[in-house]
């Protein structure tokens, strides 16, 4: 009776990963597929951007270690 019961959730997680597999292929199939052939993906020119903006995130100022956790290093 252990092992039935054992078994119900051991199905249900492999039917998860069954579903969840088949959606990450269904979106990013052809992406994929394109990069085990070694080729670029060709998309249509009207879902490209041409212009991606960056924005700089201010950068810290570098902290210096003292020397007791230099040498503790």
């Amino acid at each position: 009776m252990i092992a039935a019961l054992g078994t119900l959730p051991f199905l249900a997680t492999l039917w998860l990963l069954v579903v969840l597999g088949a959606r990450v292929l269904e979106e990013s199939g052809a992406k994929i597929a394109a990069a085990l052939k070694g080729k670029l993906l060709q998309r249509p020119a009207a879902a490209t951007s041409r212009f991606r903006a960056r924005v700089r995130l201010p950068v810290a100022a570098p902290s210096h270690a003292s020397v007791q956790w230099r040498a503790a290093a």
